[in-house]
């Protein structure tokens, strides 16, 4: 059964954070996302890309991050203590990498705060979760070869 909305993509996400500057530095230097052009808006934010622009591979339709600054108007930045037991269970975004291995060595020698370490899900993919300055919760994960 088709969606009368006709989805097209999921276009963006929205982090509320505290620093940009931190903000930018952990995504784009240590991650290595890259910070596209943001309309005029009349409060402070970034737009970051997980892909080169234009590289989207496969028809796959390129999301975003925005971030915008706390304040008022937005809210605190994070998402919080939610008494979540489990973090993997808990509130995350997932992005997907070509080697998880790979990517979880290069975080831990960054010395980034890994949530949860490498592990294998029951669907043979790897998956690890970091989380950002703001105590966003990042997972990284890599599909089993075929």
């Amino acid at each position: 059964m088709s969606s009368p909305l006709e989805f097209q993509s999921i276009d963006h996400i929205t982090l509320i954070v505290a620093d940009l500057e931190r903000t930018r530095q952990f995504y784009c230097d240590a991650l290595g996302m890259q910070e596209v052009k943001r309309p005029d808006f009349e409060f402070p934010g970034l737009w970051l890309t997980p892909l080169p622009a234009g590289s989207a591979p496969g028809g796959f339709l390129q999301a975003l991050i925005h971030i915008t600054l706390a304040d008022e108007d937005s809210g605190l930045a994070g998402w919080g203590d939610r008494q979540v037991r489990r973090t993997s269970r808990g509130h995350h975004f997932a992005m997907e990498v070509a080697d998880a291995e790979r990517a979880h060595r290069h975080v831990a020698e960054l010395g980034l705060e890994i949530a949860v370490p490498l592990k294998q899900r029951p669907d043979g993919a790897a998956q690890f979760y970091v989380r950002d300055p703001d105590g966003h919760l990042i997972e990284f994960f890599s599909r089993p070869a075929s």
